[in-house]
């Protein structure tokens, strides 16, 4: 019939394409041979996604206005979409906005915010740039004072954590900024006790979500955030360019980003018309996840992220960043290499010598390398990666 809400909603029905509990290598476009263990940064799109979000593409330009506007097909499918996000979620859809990264999605947040004279935000000295860089413009164009709590590597309690959250509250703070999961180490951040203790302070509570959703079950209520950042490009393995937010209803009288001026969610006055094709690729992305369920998933990474730790500790060049305990470590994992191997030197020679793919820690860190497996690697794929290190290390 040519609708795209007909396409698009068989698509995002479970099928032969869709992502299992561990998914086949070959349901993705990665390079033969590549060695791809750098979710982290970048997630790779299934040919499910792909296909996805070029029918939904090529619907819309088949009739651009009776898709788009109006009751067309394109807005249906969006809606199924955003009904999809927010359940994955744990919220209503009215609570959930589509961005184009967490990165947008946090300078909504910082932006939608009326500052007053003397407000002050908390952050912790570990937040990746893209969630800090509204924080920073807030300040820049409003003077409003930024905060940090220094986490080192070895901070791996959550009680304490927590402790030194209230300890640095003040009754200037306005808002709490935190990672659910650190970029650095992977180390899972109490949220929910944080979320507790800002509400008890009438401060809001903000969550970079972008290391944790389709990595790690969100249920954003029982978190009890009042926002909440994530992308599509991590660990969904979904288009790039595309994000959620998610804003509480006890919240949005505090948090009004400009795109819902208008009242509507996504083809809005406010923000013009975003990538539909691409919201459509998430929602396949996003089936993906549910249809073995996240704990099916994260199982599988967590399965593989024991691999890594063990064999990462076992290199003697090696020292261990991440947590050593399973509860509070996640699929990241990082560990500090000696000066004598600038990081940046040893991810080149892991990619150029033998198509390995990690990342860098940020060198304002430390310096380190951080391996992310996900559903599609295997046991095999971890242990040339450890292979490889043990070469260019001994």
């Amino acid at each position: 019939m040519g609708a795209m809400g007909l396409v698009t909603l068989g698509a995002l029905t479970p099928s032969a394409a869709t992502v299992p509990p561990v998914a086949p290598r070959s349901d993705f476009l990665l390079e033969p041979g590549l060695v791809y263990l750098n979710t982290g940064s970048v997630g790779p799109a299934s040919q499910a996604v792909l296909d996805g979000t070029m029918r939904a593409w090529r619907e819309i330009e088949a009739n651009p206005v009776g898709m788009i506007y109006g009751n067309g097909a394109g807005h249906r499918a969006i809606d199924l979409v955003h009904q999809q996000a927010a359940a994955f979620l744990g919220c209503t859809a009215d609570e959930v906005l589509f961005t184009r990264s967490t990165t947008e999605a946090m300078n909504s947040v910082a932006t939608g915010i009326r500052w007053m004279p003397g407000d002050r935000v908390l952050l912790t000295d570990q937040e990746h740039d893209g969630g800090s860089l509204g924080w920073r413009h807030v300040a820049r164009r409003h003077g409003v004072a930024l905060d940090r709590i220094a986490i080192a590597t070895s901070d791996h309690d959550p009680a304490r954590l927590v402790e030194r959250v209230a300890a640095a509250l003040t009754p200037g703070t306005r808002v709490v900024s935190v990672s659910h999961v650190i970029t650095t180490t992977g180390l899972r951040m109490p949220i929910r006790e944080i979320a507790a203790l800002a509400r008890s302070r009438g401060v809001l509570c903000v969550v970079d979500g972008a290391q944790a959703v389709g990595h790690v079950a969100v249920d954003v209520r029982a978190l009890g955030c009042d926002a909440y950042a994530a992308c599509g490009h991590k660990w969904l393995l979904g288009p790039k360019g595309t994000g959620l937010l998610y804003i509480s209803k006890d919240a949005e009288d505090r948090i009004q980003p400009v795109q819902r001026e208008d009242g509507r969610r996504f083809v809005a006055h406010s923000t013009g018309i975003g990538s539909l094709p691409l919201i459509a690729g998430l929602g396949v992305a996003i089936e993906a996840a549910q249809t073995p369920g996240m704990a099916a998933v994260e199982s599988q990474i967590m399965s593989l992220r024991a691999r890594v730790f063990a064999g990462l500790q076992a290199i003697p060049a090696l020292v261990m960043a991440s947590p050593r305990s399973a509860a509070l470590g996640t699929g990241l994992v990082a560990a500090r290499v000696p000066d004598s191997h600038p990081a940046d030197a040893l991810r080149d020679r892991l990619r150029d010598r033998h198509r390995v793919i990690v990342k860098m820690v940020e060198k304002q860190w430390f310096n380190g390398i951080r391996l992310s497996a996900h559903v599609f690697n295997t046991e095999a794929d971890v242990d040339a990666a450890l292979a490889a290190l043990r070469i260019e290390l001994a």
